[in-house]
């Protein structure tokens, strides 16, 4: 079958690209013609390096605002415009009691999480805008929908993310730029590997469908989100949950 190239002559950032849902988006974009450049804490260059001509990698903490705010000129020195934005970058923060959790770490997660897909939206849409085109996708989760037990700060930012982006979408639907969200349940990636076994099983025990999803999975329906064909939705949330969430 022959792929198409949907992405041809467009950028895409993509938060936390190095790994899991990020770099699936990252690998199926390029393989559709378009160009990425991968933002993220650790490994960026090298997955860039993996995923080879028209990736970019760059070291970017999203809970920066200076960082962020470099790497957003960096890519546009490179690429000349960005396109598309995922904000997949996140860490699953502590899993404890709200009587049991330290503020500093609750607040970090709240941080990278909310702040980071705020500041990152912020620092393209006004090109974005100026071009007339733009499709922006933020990774929340059913976790956001729902709340999950022992995960407050995850829940709340995730909550978070889904609240910002039906803002965000409502106040650029005159425009041509696009802003929805992706809630998927637990993913097989290496973020399930840093959960408690009885969490991920508790998990488990709630998806209809009796399986997790995979990145594949998750990288098809973002790219349709991140497509010219996904234009009549602004600040909608796409589920993807095997069946948990269906609201």
């Amino acid at each position: 079958m022959r792929m198409s190239k949907r992405f041809e002559n467009q950028v895409a950032v993509i938060t936390g690209g190095a790994r899991g849902i990020g770099f699936a988006v990252a690998k199926r974009v390029l393989s559709e013609g378009g160009q990425v450049a991968i933002w993220d804490l650790k490994g960026a260059q090298e997955a860039a390096t993996q995923l080879g001509v028209g990736a970019q990698g760059l070291s970017v903490d999203v809970s920066n605002e200076d960082s962020v705010m470099t790497a957003q000129a960096g890519t546009e020195a490179a690429f000349g415009k960005v396109d598309i934005l995922v904000t997949a970058a996140g860490i699953t923060g502590p899993t404890h009691p709200v009587q049991g959790h330290d503020y500093s770490a609750w607040r970090h997660v709240i941080d990278i999480h909310l702040g980071g897909v705020f500041l990152c939206a912020r620092a393209v849409i006004d090109g974005m805008i100026a071009r007339n085109y733009g499709r922006i996708v933020t990774v929340a989760s059913v976790a956001g929908k729902e709340g999950n037990p022992n995960s407050s700060s995850y829940s709340a930012a995730k909550a978070g993310i889904i609240g910002f982006t039906k803002s965000l979408g409502k106040e650029l639907a005159l425009s041509e730029v696009r802003a929805n969200c992706f809630a998927p349940g637990l993913i097989k990636t290496a973020l399930m590997d840093q959960l408690p076994p009885e969490q991920v099983q508790f998990s488990l025990s709630r998806i209809p469908q009796g399986r997790f999803g995979t990145v594949e999975e998750c990288a098809a329906m973002i790219c349709f989100m991140i497509s010219a064909d996904c234009s009549f939705n602004s600040g909608s949330v796409f589920d993807m949950s095997g069946g948990r969430a269906t609201y």
